[in-house]
């Protein structure tokens, strides 16, 4: 696959500034961006797309925790999880959670790039490699 362009990058992002409200993806903005882009397409379109779905994609991970559990998780810890990366990313966030009895106990918490872990097998990992 070529690389995008810088200029069809920075294209993308302003895109994508115009799809979001209050710092979330915001559905009808999309498709209000999709449309104009097909009444006025860019000469790279395909190139185009392809970096906005990859930014949005960013955008959209950005909003959305994925919580990782050994154990049952009861649904006030995960609107808890919710709030605190809410505030401490200054959007609103929603939690997806899945079962991964690989950490032993504990949670492991995925939102965008970042991850915070605070499970059993992190510590063992860690007490491992420090020996």
């Amino acid at each position: 696959m070529a690389a995008i362009p810088a200029k069809i990058r920075a294209y993308a992002k302003q895109l994508v500034e115009l799809s979001l409200v209050d710092g979330c993806v915001s559905a009808e903005r999309v498709s209000g961006v999709l449309a104009s882009l097909e009444k006025n397409p860019p000469l790279k379109l395909s190139l185009t797309l392809q970096a906005y779905r990859k930014l949005i994609l960013i955008e959209i991970a950005k909003g959305e925790a994925r919580v990782e559990h050994a154990g049952p998780v009861a649904a006030d810890a995960l609107a808890a999880i919710a709030a605190s990366l809410g505030k401490r990313y200054g959007r609103p966030v929603t939690t997806v959670s899945s079962s991964n009895p690989a950490l032993f106990a504990g949670l492991r918490v995925r939102i965008g790039d970042d991850i915070y872990e605070s499970s059993v097998a992190s510590q063992l990992g860690a007490l491992s490699a420090a020996s």
